[in-house]
């Protein structure tokens, strides 16, 4: 039987200062579409984040479309990732875009997010 693919408040960052943490100290990986912040985190698990500005994606259908991509797409990966704080910035270009093109941009992230370098702690 596969792992449950819910998305639970012990792994969303719900706290300004989360947020706040992981602009501070993470690393940026983006594309066209997405920026993510990554941070390591205490926590065992990957926690999303999501930054989807009014300015970025326009009106409400459009700012809750991308964040119920963003959802979905980090539902299907959380078991790939390591305990990172993420949080995901959408970008002009993701407004208008396909379904499929912001799932297989997520995805790419993703797999960077996953890579060692991308989320070794400062020195």
């Amino acid at each position: 039987m596969p792992a449950r693919l819910t998305l639970p408040a012990r792994l969303r960052l719900r706290r300004k200062s989360d947020f706040d943490a992981a602009y501070a100290r993470g690393r940026r990986i983006g594309d066209g579409f997405f920026a993510v912040t990554a941070t390591q985190n205490d926590a065992g698990a990957a926690r999303l984040g999501m930054a989807v500005a009014v300015r970025t994606a326009g009106n409400s259908v459009v700012r809750n479309r991308l964040r119920r991509i963003i959802r979905e797409s980090f539902r299907v990966h959380q078991h790939e990732l390591p305990a990172v704080d993420l949080v995901v910035s959408a970008r002009p270009a993701a407004r208008s875009a396909a379904r499929a093109a912001l799932h297989a941009s997520l995805a790419v992230l993703w797999k960077k997010v996953g890579e060692p370098c991308a989320t070794s702690r400062r020195s």
